[in-house]
């Protein structure tokens, strides 16, 4: 048993998504969040900044003691989750991605990820692993991304762009809506609006928690605490911080 935190990495507020499911299936463990907020977007960024910024996270993380880390940001897991494992072999690492597989049960899917994100070779791998039944179309919504870390999970702004984003799925519209990035969960009510009618929703987050779950159980790290664990959440823009919590607690 181990009692040292788990550290969750995004490149701003958009891995909360995935610490609140995190926080529902290891209610026991201490979480330490880090959300680069001062870099974000990651998505229009090179490869190699991300994996620069990402890489610098992990360092400051481990170096608190995290006996595992979640990358809650699918443009890093993309850029960096194998050069992560690489340089930290002994800890586990748990990235996030597109939850195509579960959706291509649909006839007509929606990716909505980054730049980065649908470019890199991990979504071309999941695309012809799972897309193959599914008539998948995508979209880089970097400007969610902008809106969430403003803490704008609705308002003028955020429709605004998603009905100009969304305007040419109205005609044909999606059955199911893949979230390829861990800010896009805080603006499901927006999308579905956006687009005109109900469609089912995709995004990797309880994959994340059950992965991370098994990876600590395999190494002998669960915690042995017998109550409740503690969060803490940082951010490299303290501005952000009372976001932050207010996300968490939606």
């Amino acid at each position: 048993m181990d009692n040292a935190p788990i550290a969750v990495f995004d490149s701003g507020l958009g891995g909360i998504s995935v610490l609140r499911e995190l926080t529902g299936q290891l209610p026991r463990e201490d979480f330490l969040y880090f959300g680069d907020s001062a870099n974000a977007p990651y998505g229009p960024k090179t490869l190699e900044a991300v994996r620069t910024l990402t890489l610098a996270a992990a360092e400051k993380l481990f170096a608190r003691g995290c006996k595992a880390l979640v990358v809650a940001c699918n443009t890093a897991t993309s850029a960096a989750a194998a050069l992560l494992r690489e340089t930290w072999p002994a800890r586990p690492v748990v990235g996030v991605e597109p939850a195509l597989k579960p959706a291509s049960v649909h006839r007509r899917v929606l990716v909505l990820a980054t730049e980065m994100t649908l470019r890199e070779e991990k979504f071309a791998k999941l695309l012809r692993d799972y897309g193959g039944s599914s008539d998948v179309s995508t979209i880089a919504a970097p400007g969610i991304v902008e809106c969430v870390e403003r803490g704008e999970t609705a308002g003028p702004a955020l429709e605004e762009y998603l009905n100009a984003l969304l305007a040419p799925c109205r005609d044909n519209p999606p059955e199911a809506v893949v979230l390829g990035c861990t800010h896009f969960p805080f603006a499901k009510d927006a999308i579905a609006h956006a687009l005109g009618q109900p469609v089912h929703f995709y995004d990797g987050a309880e994959g994340v928690a059950r992965e991370t779950r098994r990876r600590l159980a395999a190494c002998g790290l669960l915690s042995g605490r017998p109550g409740p664990g503690h969060v803490e959440l940082t951010n490299s823009r303290e501005d952000k911080l009372e976001t932050a919590w207010k996300l968490l607690q939606m």
